[in-house]
């Protein structure tokens, strides 16, 4: 992603995250807290929550991650934001990114948990591409162990925003998603 639009995708107020990375070992508790935080997004939103799931490494038992509970939420179109965010606000969540050119994507802070909520729309290919990577991490220790150690390494530069240690990790992504379609083919 290019700064500007990267910098641009910031609602007003909120700036991109940045400081050290801090990666940490698997935490037992991280399928709890996923847990109360869907259960909260189902009573609150009911069903216009078409999907949640607990993605990233902290979904992946045994794999180290930062300690961010990442959270995946399907709603009928991210774009129509008066169908959801509103009800999210008014329970403490806060805006943070809006991407109409990738999914029209959103993320969210949670109220008192540190989550990322990614909401994207029914349909969307990269539900499925988050999907496919977590269950595979789950299955194949040797991949799980590579991203691992690639985490790790990347964690120990010094990064200006979290969003470019991300971005790095994006090569060991792709080809671990790789494998894993030349399994299934």
């Amino acid at each position: 992603m290019k700064k500007d639009e990267f910098l641009s995708s910031y609602v007003e107020g909120e700036r991109p995250s940045s400081g050290p990375i801090v990666i940490v070992d698997p935490d037992p508790g991280w399928p709890g807290s996923f847990s109360r935080e869907a259960e909260r997004l189902e009573s609150i939103l009911g069903n216009r929550a078409l999907g949640i799931e607990h993605v990233g490494s902290t979904s992946v038992p045994g794999l180290a991650a930062k300690p961010i509970i990442d959270v995946l939420l399907v709603v009928s179109d991210p774009a129509l934001e008066a169908g959801y965010l509103p009800a999210l606000e008014a329970h403490g969540y806060v805006l943070r990114i809006r991407e109409p050119n990738w999914y029209q994507h959103r993320l969210l802070r949670g109220p008192d948990t540190n989550i990322n909520l990614h909401v994207f729309g029914s349909g969307c290919p990269e539900i499925d591409r988050m999907l496919r990577f977590r269950d595979w991490l789950r299955t194949h220790e040797s991949d799980r162990r590579r991203y691992e150690e690639t985490k790790r390494r990347l964690a120990s530069k010094q990064w200006t925003y979290v969003q470019d240690y991300a971005d790095a990790k994006s090569a060991i992504v792709e080809e671990i998603l790789a494998g894993a379609d030349r399994a299934f083919t």
